[in-house]
């Protein structure tokens, strides 16, 4: 097998990371934009000893999942691999996700709950990132996403899986932009004004704060912030952030609001959040709701508890579950998450959580005392096994694990199973439609 090989394979399962899987001699071939029952000609990509990787050339017999795609982008855009795929069968596929991770990597025989579906699945994402550029004759404005796997814009006119308007801000953008001498990032070059533009909105209010990310300062930013400002009422304030470093990491600490608001109310449940530009904070707002709800019922099946709140951003498990808990500690390193935190817990009335701005592990082992409920909502890499052996030591009853990696997820359950802990249901969230990614909740009694 060689590259620019053609084959006529048949698709007979789905990756964890959004491909469909077909053998060829016995070789595996990882097959892009393709579903399980396809059956399709390929284009050999990428040899490898273990694996080849194709691109489909003709689908001869689709599947019975194929749907029309939700975007006409969507093979070039790399947003929504899955975005052919219906919707129901994804949810499926997610659950195959889990399993085989909790099975494979876990070694753990708990049955995987069928996923519980996004109540939306177009216009739910509510954080957007888009890199610009332009072209290099005209110097239009390039806003979009990345193709998988480069650093070639796909210039978005219009995105369903974001809220109607944006598509609007960012039309806006491209036109005026230039008018103000405001130039798009070149890459090879690092020269160039805007890099990015990052959008945060918010489900309750139907309201955005939008984040210029500049890499050299422009004497006319400013007053194109106002211009934009003006233009949109559901813009409530527009910031710059600083970043002129050849990094992969799109804000830096540095922000600055220009003009209105620097933050956007969200609403889960009955309690009201501070999202910042800089705030971590769940995407797709409506689908987070079912997961606090179901952590929050786990909390409150204990009647008084003490529960520690750890990888706590802005304290949003700590305040949901405030009001069925006796006391939440909450612990966030991020000292901007923590302050933001205090306004929240200010208002909405709660006065039983406290904040500490610290490490978790570090926290961890400056205490003596024990918890009835830990909740984990680490990053994708999940916990090392000091902090779950820590949170073993100081946790009485259960640990709600909350994770946004199955793989990583099957791997901590595994060492916490091995210190006699019982897996006692693991229940994924579908909180990215028409993406392989999926949340899952596992509780833990320890």
């Amino acid at each position: 097998m060689n590259i620019g090989d053609k084959f006529e394979v048949c698709i007979e399962r789905f990756s964890n990371l959004g491909f469909g899987i077909a053998k060829i001699d016995g070789q595996v071939v990882f097959v892009e934009n393709s579903c399980p029952n396809d059956r399709v000609k390929i284009r050999i990509k990428k040899v490898t000893k273990n694996y080849a990787q194709a691109a489909v050339e003709e689908v001869i017999s689709p599947s019975e999942y194929r749907v029309q795609n939700i975007c006409a982008l969507q093979k070039v855009c790399g947003v929504c691999p899955l975005g052919f795929i219906d919707y129901d069968y994804q949810i499926k596929l997610k659950q195959d996700i889990v399993r085989d991770a909790m099975v494979k990597i876990g070694q753990i025989e708990t049955p995987v709950n069928y996923p519980i579906k996004s109540p939306k699945i177009l216009g739910y994402r509510q954080k957007f990132q888009y890199p610009v550029s332009q072209t290099k004759n005209s110097k239009r404005l390039l806003i979009g996403y990345y193709k998988p796997q480069t650093h070639e814009i796909v210039n978005i006119k219009h995105c369903t899986i974001q809220p109607e308007i944006c598509d609007k801000f960012l039309e806006f953008i491209r036109e005026k932009a230039p008018e103000y001498n405001i130039t798009g990032y070149e890459e090879k070059r690092h020269s160039g004004v805007l890099r990015h533009i990052v959008i945060r909105g918010s489900e309750y209010s139907n309201r955005f704060l939008i984040t210029l990310v500049i890499n050299e300062k422009s004497s006319k930013l400013n007053e194109f912030a106002k211009c934009l400002y003006d233009e949109f009422e559901e813009i409530s304030g527009v910031c710059v952030n600083y970043n002129n470093k050849k990094t992969n990491v799109i804000l830096s600490d540095k922000t600055e609001c220009i003009i209105g608001s620097n933050y956007i109310e969200e609403k889960l449940l009955d309690k009201k959040f501070k999202i910042g530009a800089n705030t971590f904070f769940q995407v797709n707002p409506k689908s987070a709701e079912n997961i606090f709800k179901y952590v929050k019922s786990e909390v409150s099946k204990l009647a008084c508890a003490t529960v520690l709140d750890a990888y706590a951003g802005i304290a949003a498990f700590g305040i949901v579950v405030s009001d069925c808990a006796k006391k939440i500690v909450s612990v966030e390193e991020n000292s901007n998450s923590i302050e933001l935190a205090k306004d929240v817990l200010e208002m909405n009335n709660i006065n039983n959580v406290e904040l500490y701005a610290q490490d978790t592990l570090k926290y961890l082992k400056s205490i003596k005392k024990n918890f009835d409920i830990t909740i984990l909502d680490p990053p994708r890499k999940g916990c090392t096994q000091e902090v779950l052996e820590e949170t073993f030591k100081h946790t009485k009853n259960k640990i709600i694990y909350v994770s946004c990696n199955p793989a990583t997820l099957a791997r901590d359950l595994k060492y916490l199973k091995e210190k006699g802990c019982k897996i006692e249901s693991i229940q994924p969230f579908d909180m990215f439609c028409h993406t392989y990614h999926v949340e899952t909740v596992a509780v833990v009694n320890v």
